[in-house]
């Protein structure tokens, strides 16, 4: 044997080579592999697939020192070594079966690559057409063809799974039965697709009860959503995994449910994460891109703000939530919702009450992390916890120590456990047969792409049902009006073939219009069934007609597609469960460390804000100069002066009718002769745009409004919660006409009343309900009929208890309905002048009104506010308030109203504020005179 053919067992290098045959031998990547490396260092050596063996020659080498003892005349193939001998015949003869040559990392690369597209496509991926995944997507159809529908009775879940195993998913049944389960879950699907009976699990993580116990049948929005039309052709059939029966590859989604009921899963080399959203807000931008394909992000966002998700809970920021509608990965940050409640007033011992978690949180396991940070120590504040959820709700008790702050302590809470969660949003699926990341806008096009598809087949498929139904009806026409013809051929023949034939050949009907005749019953020639046929053919004609009109433009689509979406949501849709909070992360800040302690805001005209202490201006009498409220810009004059918290919403109305909110500690706290912040820093104004009016907001409650009134006179409310959720950029708050602006903005609600004076002093009362509830982007209706030269000046709310008291004094025997004692309405003029006039001197009246005389000015004077006082009484029953005067240079004069006279609506009032160098009055404000000491709140009604 020649040593370079030699092949020596002993040796260390060869044994290494040994092994390596040994393990390519057995490879379960391919059936034969040739490794370049071996070809370089032996020549001589290939990897052949053989069926039959020989003794190699002395010139071969031995295979069986590679690959172990082959002393068998036949082996079988796969991973067998072939010998070639150096003259390059084969030793070993070549076996009748295909022989594959291919290098191991292109091999193994492939059957991954293969392996990975199954998993993707096959399991763990949803398809954006109709957001399934397949199993769900055959539990869903499993159950349609069981019949299970919303009015039908409940049946057993195994016999769905059962059903679902063995015709369309061959995979195990747990898996079939948890997807089964999630889908009946509404802590899970913010729209359950299936309606359970029996434990199916719950938010602690209790597993669902097993399958021979539980119950189930499709909810009513399954079949209105994602399997009405299923028989219509809507969509390909596939067969299923023993090419037994059909299945669908995609269901006709009438909505885009990817987005609805969002979708997670862990592929190979990918996952997809995508939060759930609220039905009527899928609609709404559904209906938007159809009417704006080209609609930008920004406009999406006023019609779907954001995730919303079945446990509830606050999204804290937008942030995330604008980079995953854009480029499909984002973070969206939850925060549990809770309340603190007062336990015992004397001790000052309160407790958290946790009433929402975050999606996809354990709420057991919330609670024992809790408790166990306690017994570390790692949680202070806290002396008992549990848990006293019920089925009216969750509800997580958290009692704290006597003086423990609940603010710091739920600040705790959110840093240390999953109170505070974020959701990672990768949103992924299926689009053309490969997955795809995706934006909002790509997700709502190609489910519009698909839907017209849907659409088109239907209307083709009822379309081409009519066509042949009237081909018959026609044809059973002919017989109606020659039947006795018809009756003379039938009896005439000798059989159904030439019967047949005889009435094709004289009525020239067609072979199906002759059967249909033959098949009528003798009941069927009455003269009440000709006319049926006769308006049967009408309605086809109708429809027939009606259909290819639809399928004339894609423009007659998309309206059926809207019209569609739109009863969904009519009939569906529910009102949103999270809510969105404008922070920028959700991560603490310094509210959390910041006590909510009362303040004041100073605005200039030229937009320079500030914030100052509350007692930083003392009380002052009538009549004096004022103290300073500090430097201001040239040319500048002081515009607004507010009162509230730190902790609040501040709401910035500008002229252009666009609201902006930020919280009030975000205001740098100056000095009184400080110059102050310019807005542009804290808001994004656009060039030229002013702040007008700012309200304060502690909380957006439902049965609050604002009522918004512009220079021109026109007025309208809005609910307060409709402001709730402001994005950094502002949202519109109210359409304005050219030359108009947004001027005054205050809170009210449907009892209270609301006063409205323009700058000649006519005067306007009126109920609240008179002015019409509107949305943000209408323009409201006018609200006095102005003289020209006239604006509006001032509006001021009156509570309802106060008019009631009014009417309560009016009745009184020996009143002649007015009386000298409040509540009152406190003119100001520009020129520092004031009074009070009692509020019984004025009438209720309607809107789009001259008004009534409530001061009569001299020529170079004008209203510069209007104010009802008379909130707080003191023991005499004179008014316990005060008012803020700010001058056009920044004077600023706080006096008391009791020392403002009471006079009639004609008078011209007293001196409250001397301005011979000061200019005219620039804004004024009303503050509670009872609430003005610094360790209590202050109240404002403002200009």
């Amino acid at each position: 044997m020649k040593p370079s053919s030699s092949f020596n067992l002993h040796n260390p290098s060869s044994m290494a080579f040994s092994s390596a045959l040994r393990l390519l031998t057995v490879s379960p990547f391919t059936p034969a592999i040739r490794l370049s490396f071996l070809r370089r260092t032996t020549p001589d050596i290939r990897f052949l697939s053989a069926s039959s063996r020989r003794r190699p020659s002395s010139a071969s080498i031995k295979a069986s020192s590679a690959v172990g003892r082959r002393d068998e005349p036949e082996q079988d193939g796969n991973g067998s070594l072939a010998v070639v001998d150096s003259d390059g015949s084969d030793v070993v003869k070549r076996s009748e079966g295909r022989i594959v040559l291919t290098e191991l990392h292109k091999e193994a690369t492939e059957a991954y690559m293969a392996y990975a597209m199954s998993v993707l496509l096959g399991r763990a991926l949803p398809d954006v057409r109709d957001g399934l995944k397949p199993v769900h997507r055959r539990i869903l159809f499993a159950m349609h063809e069981l019949g299970l529908s919303s009015k039908k009775p409940f049946k057993k879940c195994a016999r769905v799974v059962g059903e679902v195993l063995g015709k369309f998913h061959p995979h195990g049944d747990s898996a079939v039965y948890d997807s089964m389960v999630r889908m009946a879950q509404d802590f899970s699907l913010r729209s359950p697709l299936v309606s359970g009976h029996g434990n199916f699990g719950s938010i602690d993580a209790d597993p669902p009860a097993a399958m021979r116990y539980t119950e189930c049948r499709l909810e009513e929005l399954a079949e209105a959503m994602l399997l009405a039309d299923l028989d219509q052709d809507t969509v390909n059939f596939v067969p299923n995994f023993d090419n037994s029966q059909k299945e669908p590859s995609v269901l006709p989604a009438r909505l885009p449910t990817l987005l609805l009921n969002g979708a997670s899963g862990i592929a190979v080399g990918m996952a997809t994460n995508i939060p759930p959203h609220n039905l009527g807000e899928v609609v709404d931008v559904l209906c938007a891109i159809i009417h704006n394909p080209e609609a930008t992000l920004q406009e999406l966002l006023e019609y779907m703000p954001g995730p919303d998700f079945p446990t509830g809970g606050l999204i804290m920021g937008n942030l995330g939530i604008l980079e995953a509608y854009r480029t499909g990965r984002g973070r969206v940050v939850v925060r549990g919702k809770t309340d603190v409640e007062l336990l015992d007033s004397k001790l000052k011992r309160s407790a958290i009450i946790i009433k929402e978690i975050p999606y996809q949180t354990n709420k057991s396991a919330l609670v024992e992390k809790i408790a166990d940070l306690v017994e570390n120590k790692s949680l202070d504040g806290i002396s008992d916890i549990r848990d006293e959820s019920d089925r009216s709700g969750m509800r997580v008790v958290i009692e704290l120590k006597r003086g423990s702050d609940p603010l710091i302590v739920l600040n705790n809470l959110y840093r240390l456990t999953s109170l505070q969660s974020t959701f990672s949003c990768n949103m992924v699926g299926i689009l053309n047969g490969q997955p795809k990341q995706m934006g909002l806008k790509e997700i709502l096009q190609a489910f519009l792409d698909f839907r017209c598809s849907v659409v088109e087949r239907r209307a083709r498929f009822q379309l081409s049902k009519a066509q042949q139904r009237r081909h018959i009806v026609e044809g059973i026409l002919v017989g109606f009006n020659n039947l006795d013809a018809v009756i003379r051929i039938i009896r005439g023949a000798s059989s159904n073939s030439i019967a047949a034939a005889g009435l094709r050949n004289e009525f020239n009907l067609s072979e199906k219009q002759a059967e249909a005749l033959l098949d009528m019953s003798l009941r069927r020639l009455t003269l009440r069934e000709s006319e049926h046929f006769l308006a049967e053919n009408k309605s086809l004609i109708e429809q027939i007609s009606k259909l290819e009109e639809l399928l004339s433009t894609r423009k007659n689509i998309l309206e059926l597609i809207e019209h569609e979406a739109i009863d969904l949501k009519n009939k569906f849709a529910s009102p949103r469960r999270s809510i969105l909070e404008d922070t920028d992360n959700g991560q603490l800040e310094d509210i959390d460390v910041i006590p909510n302690e009362e303040m004041l805001l100073a605005l200039s005209g030229k937009g320079y804000l500030k914030r100052m202490k509350p007692n930083t201006f003392n009380l002052q009498h009538r009549g004096t100069i004022g103290k300073s409220v500090g430097k201001l810009k040239m040319n500048d004059s002081m515009s607004d002066f507010i009162v509230c918290r730190t902790h609040d919403y501040v709401l910035y109305f500008s002229d252009k009718g666009t609201v902006y909110s930020a919280r009030a500690y975000k205001i740098p706290e100056c000095s009184r002769t400080a110059s102050g912040t310019p807005l542009v820093q804290i808001l994004s104004l656009s060039d030229g745009e002013r702040i007008t009016s700012i309200i304060p907001v502690s909380e957006f409650t439902e049965d609050q409004f604002l009522l918004m009134l512009t220079v021109q006179g026109y007025v309208k409310r809005v609910p307060l919660n409709s402001f709730s959720s402001i994005r950094s950029t502002g949202i519109i708050a109210t359409q304005l006409v050219p030359g108009d602006e947004l001027k005054w903005v205050r809170c009210c609600t449907n009892d209270d009343f609301v006063a409205m004076a323009s700058l000649n002093g006519k005067v306007i009362l009126c109920l609240c309900t008179q002015i019409r509830t509107q949305g943000r982007n209408t323009r409201g209706a006018p609200a006095m009929r102005l003289k020209e030269g006239d604006r509006m000046a001032s509006v001021d709310i009156i509570p309802a208890a106060m008019w009631n008291n009014l009417e309560t004094i009016s009745k009184l025997p020996g009143s002649n309905g007015k009386s000298q004692d409040g509540p009152w309405l406190l003119f100001i003029s520009e020129s520092g002048h004031g009074k009070r006039v009692p509020l019984s001197y004025f009438r209720m009246s309607s809107l789009k009104r001259a008004g009534l005389i409530g001061y009569k000015f001299s020529a170079d004077d004008c209203l510069a506010a209007v104010f009802v006082v008379g909130f707080t009484l003191a023991e005499d029953g004179e008014s316990d308030e005060q008012v803020v005067l700010v001058s056009q240079s920044g004077t600023v004069n706080r006096i008391k109203v009791r020392d403002i006279s009471i006079q009639s609506r004609f008078a011209r009032g007293v001196i409250l504020m001397r301005l011979d160098h000061a200019g005219k009055i620039q804004s004024a404000s009303l503050i509670s005179a009872t609430e003005c000491e610094p360790e209590e709140v202050l109240d404002i009604a403002q200009v």
